[in-house]
């Protein structure tokens, strides 16, 4: 097959497309009719690699074996971000103060199903199908991915937050994530939080309260994993870039996240991809200590010895005396 007929196959089920088996040329084939499975790779002669849900891995020749392309399951991604208000009184008189009393997300949790009510109902038409994602402008994969996102409150942990509950396919790389962060963001400071925080929710039989999605002191976006889960080793990045042993490809390690995202940035080259993932991550300041405990973690779990650069720095130093080999490739 030539080039150009495997890179439009690969672009036609990238990893993760669903597919179900309908029958398979091989009559030793250990794959039976009617399963599903997840695509994990298109090969460079055309091969379609399975990850079938029976557990095996027998790959689909296109052309000799017949099978459907399912829609994709769609998953909940919820962002999280902190929730602040100005609550105006009424004073003795009926009329409202002048200076408000700000609330932060512990003080918010009384108003939770009023605010909560206050953001369905400010849901525009046109939003009925993918929220603020109908807004969303750009032709891309986040845009492919994400079939919808909308606004809403949630308490965690003693405390109110604000939400974006994301309906998505598949799995954002981390790039993707980075991208759905920084357009909710906008949307929640000048977009469509801008409108909402301008809106008087009634509470406390006549008090006005105004929520704001966003502000500006220490203002975050993020991961339902990133906001609550327990800290990690102290010196990880949130990112960095690696390579995979075995095939050379370019993948993305988020810290705290089990598995890697591939890179848009991926070429069929090896060494090209090794450039590139050295390159980002001095732009990132990554070094390669921390390159290698995010490898390390990654595989194996965020709380052991190797997940931490300063056991990795201790390990290269007497691997450079003992010329053994990587942390990450003895574990």
């Amino acid at each position: 097959m030539d080039r150009k007929m495997v890179k439009f196959m690969q672009a036609q089920y990238p990893p993760g497309t669903r597919i179900r088996l309908n029958s398979m040329s091989d009559p030793y084939s250990p794959v039976p009719a009617g399963i599903e499975g997840i695509v994990d790779l298109v090969d460079d002669a055309g091969q379609i690699h399975m990850k079938w849900n029976n557990g095996r891995t027998l790959p689909l020749i296109p052309g000799e074996d017949s099978f459907t392309v399912l829609p994709p399951k769609l998953e909940t991604l919820k962002l999280y971000a902190p929730l602040t208000a100005d609550l105006y009184e009424r004073n003795r008189y009926g009329d409202l103060e002048n200076e408000s009393v700000v609330l932060d997300g512990r003080s918010l949790q009384t108003y939770q199903e009023k605010i909560a009510a206050a953001l369905l109902k400010s849901r525009m038409p046109e939003e009925a199908e993918r929220g603020v994602m109908h807004w969303y402008g750009e032709a891309d994969s986040v845009n492919r991915k994400v079939h919808s996102a909308v606004f809403a409150v949630e308490e965690r942990n003693g405390q109110l937050w604000g939400v974006a509950e994301c309906r998505v396919a598949g799995k954002l790389d981390a790039e993707e994530l980075e991208t759905l962060k920084e357009y909710l963001s906008g949307q929640m400071s000048d977009g469509w939080g801008e409108n909402f925080e301008q809106q008087e929710i009634r509470v406390n039989g006549g008090d006005e309260l105004y929520v704001h999605l966003w502000n500006c002191d220490n203002w975050s976006i993020r991961t339902e994993q990133e906001r609550f889960s327990q800290k990690y080793a102290e010196g990880l990045p949130e990112l960095c870039f690696s390579t995979l042993p075995s095939t050379g490809a370019l993948i993305c390690i988020k810290r705290g996240e089990s598995g890697y995202y591939p890179s848009d940035w991926n070429t069929p080259d090896r060494a090209q991809n090794r450039q590139i993932a050295d390159e980002q991550n001095q732009r990132l300041g990554v070094t390669p200590a921390q390159e290698e405990a995010m490898v390390c973690g990654s595989m194996h779990g965020w709380t052991v010895p190797g997940a931490d650069p300063a056991f990795v720095e201790e390990m290269q130093k007497k691997q450079e005396q003992t010329g053994g080999m990587t942390l990450a490739q003895s574990m």
